[in-house]
């Protein structure tokens, strides 16, 4: 059987009640680990030194280590664990406490200067939030921006919605909830009562009820015996009357529960006197046993359940994206709307500024007569929140919102570009919505899955394909195929050099001065990154953080291998290939350094930019480019830096600067590429050598040896 990574809510409920007799247990010091793995070391006055290790990443858990399964202290230690530690150093446990029936796990510290709660999610991708005395949060690890919740820095913590519990229902409600299902019983339990695959199943065969029983066909006298048998678990978890175990098979462990359980009989058990050491011995050979798991040992059953809640998390935070666009473009539009209600307002300081500017009074003059004019009551002036010379902007204050201008346009242009931004607000929520529907459909298509599995469990199957499958499964040697299915869609930016990174990010390159303008002005959003040779002539290369459909969250973060590749492609596609050099340095700055409007008394030049703040640099990049052909899941050329293209394409011609015309590198990869594939006329489909020319550096080059 596959080894259990995360604890379940009876688990919790069990550990809750161990730990709360450590309270009074005094923090010494805080370390954070990689992947979201937080040690606290505590000193109790009766039972000394405590390590309480929490992990919301593999493997979510909570426990109390031996300190010899206490892994060394990390060298420096980042900024959450020096949070921690200036926050919570000296402070005392107070209190362990389980949110409801769910996978969360609140510790909360009391020292003179304030109250500190520590609040572990250990369900889904895991986090540990850090709270203040009245909620807020102060720091996390993850931060979550869904439609139902928000855990961010300086927002009120927000527990999700409060699980059904069935440790604490009356009789009548827990029939009712029974009852209200329209599958079998062990899967009513499962997730209706939350209770999870494994206990739905031992709490069938504790209280002699048939698991694959309909909820219709369920008599009173069933739903008794299982009222009775949880109620019997609660009190046990209560009374902190456990009997821990950890289960092995062939000698490596694959579970730990908190009292004896009938459904692993068969297993070989150890016995432990408290949960937590039984915890320490599981998750400390965690790792070794994975190691040591037998790879003939059959199928096991895929995690449904995991999969299904990963996908309706999605849709969730799909779902609020689409609210947020929603809001978005009628904020815009509303804007819009205002300066066309204050247009003598609006006309008026747009004005005056454009001819001060004319005057040559310099913007810091220009933002103190508003000020002086604001003190006068004069409501043009009263209107003007702030003006940023750098920018070429000024923000007013209509009606209750702040709309920011540009003060060389007119107010109907000003009104015209808003409109526009609510449109391209609006194009995004389409592109969600369908985002949205793909993942219902892989939603669907799981529950299928575990339908079938199910099936085939009850039926005695062991879930091993025939020859078919087999056959299925094995790569497919697409270049001996005699005939390949052309399977391609356009995409917006294929008008742009563009590539995915090795870690799936896009980036795109214009290729002249008018893409470069458009690719600044309308594709660099917030969270990207912006990058250029430090070389005249290039292209303007953004890395994305996001598509289209989606709404940037703070978490998104940019692997060094994905910047590393996006400045081999900025570097090979600019002046210094067509120069036949074979290495420039390349910049990289964030998207709010980027700016169209030039410093006062200097021009940008059509495609041009000004960068503003400090730079990150990439010294000594080294070009490179290759040509690929991919016949899954699209058929199409691809071309960028060969580490980003070779593991996608189904073969790939590499090139470097050399002799050679772009046309006449083009038709030399063409034939070759004629000459590797059997079907040769999908070739002359897909990668004629003027597509392969699209994705060549300007200037001559060469086929790499």
């Amino acid at each position: 059987m596959e080894a259990k990574r995360e604890l379940t809510s009876v688990d919790i409920a069990a550990l809750a009640g161990e730990l709360g007799a450590y309270e009074g247990a005094r923090l010494e010091k805080a370390y954070l680990y990689d992947d979201g793995f937080v040690r606290l070391k505590l000193r109790d006055y009766d039972r000394g030194r405590l390590e309480l290790l929490i992990d919301t990443s593999d493997t979510k858990h909570v426990r109390l280590a031996e300190p010899e399964h206490v892994p060394p202290a990390p060298e420096r230690p980042p900024n959450f664990a020096m949070m921690l530690r200036n926050r919570m150093e000296g402070a005392t446990l107070s209190g362990v406490e389980q949110f409801e029936f769910d996978r969360i796990l609140q510790l909360s510290f009391e020292r003179d200067d304030g109250h500190t709660t520590l609040v572990a999610e250990l369900f889904g991708d895991g986090n540990l939030a850090v709270l203040d005395g009245a909620g807020e949060v102060i720091d996390c690890l993850q931060t979550v921006r869904l439609k139902s919740r928000t855990v961010a820095p300086g927002a009120p913590y927000e527990f999700p919605d409060a699980r059904f519990n069935p440790l604490s229902v009356d009789r009548e409600g827990f029939a009712a909830r029974l009852r209200q299902s329209d599958t079998d019983v062990v899967r009513t339990l499962a997730t209706q009562l939350n209770f999870g695959g494994l206990w739905a199943e031992e709490l069938c065969t504790r209280a002699g009820v048939e698991k694959t029983l309909d909820i219709e066909e369920l008599g009173d006298d069933d739903v008794d015996r299982l009222y009775e048998t949880v109620g019997d678990l609660a009190d046990r978890l209560r009374a902190g009357d456990l009997d821990p175990r950890v289960y092995r098979e062939d000698d490596r462990r694959v579970d730990v529960t908190p009292v004896p359980l009938e459904e692993h009989a068969a297993l070989d058990a150890d016995r432990f006197d408290a949960f937590t050491a039984a915890l320490d011995d599981y998750f400390t050979h965690f790792e070794t046993d994975a190691d040591e798991e037998p790879v003939d040992s059959g199928p096991d059953r895929p995690d449904f359940e995991a999969e299904i809640e990963k996908k309706q998390r999605i849709i969730e935070q799909q779902e609020g994206a689409i609210e947020s666009f929603d809001e978005q473009a009628e904020a815009e539009r509303e804007k819009a709307e205002l300066l066309y209600a204050n247009y003598d307002l609006v006309d008026e300081v747009l004005s005056t500024i454009r001819g001060a500017r004319d005057e040559g009074v310099g913007w810091d003059a220009i933002a103190e007569r508003f000020e002086q004019g604001a003190e006068q009551g004069i409501a043009e002036a009263e209107a003007v929140q702030s003006v940023d010379g750098s920018e070429g902007t000024v923000t007013l204050r209509i009606d209750d919102h702040d709309v920011t201008l540009d003060v060389f346009e007119g107010v109907e242009r000003n009104a015209d570009l808003l409109y526009q931004e609510a449109k391209r607000v609006e194009e995004k929520k389409e592109g969600a919505k369908a985002a949205i529907e793909n993942t219902r459909a892989e939603l669907e298509e799981i529950k299928e899955r575990r339908e079938e599995w199910e099936a085939r469990d009850r039926n005695g199957d062991d879930g091993k394909g025939g020859d078919d499958e087999d056959e299925e499964a094995k790569d497919i040697d697409w270049l001996a195929r005699a005939s390949i299915p052309i399977r391609k869609s356009e995409e917006w930016y294929e008008r742009f050099r563009w590539f995915h990174t090795s870690d799936g990010f896009l980036v795109i390159g214009g290729r002249n001065a008018d893409g470069n303008e458009e690719i600044v002005k309308k594709y660099l959003d917030r969270g990207d990154r912006f990058l250029h040779a430090q070389a005249h002539g290039g292209p303007a290369t953004v890395l994305k953080a996001t598509g289209p459909s989606e709404s940037y969250d703070d978490d998104v973060e940019i692997p060094q291998t994905s910047l590393q590749e996006a400045a081999q492609f900025a570097v090979s596609y600019s002046s210094v290939w067509k120069d036949s050099k074979y290495a420039g340095d390349v910049y990289v700055v964030d998207d709010d350094q980027v700016s169209k409007t030039p410093e006062s008394g200097e021009y940008l030049e059509k495609g041009g930019f000004a960068i503003r703040g400090d730079r990150t640099y990439f010294d000594d990049i080294a070009v490179g480019v290759a040509v690929g052909i991919t016949c899954e899941p699209e058929t199409r050329v691809i071309g960028g830096p060969p580490s980003a293209i070779d593991p996608r394409a189904e073969t790939t011609i590499a090139v470097e600067p050399g002799k050679f015309a772009q046309g006449d590198v083009a038709k030399r990869c063409y034939r070759e590429f004629r000459g590797r594939f059997a079907d040769e006329s999908f070739v002359r489909k897909v990668a004629s050598p003027d597509l392969i020319q699209e994705f060549l550096p300007p200037g001559t080059s060469t086929i790499s040896e």
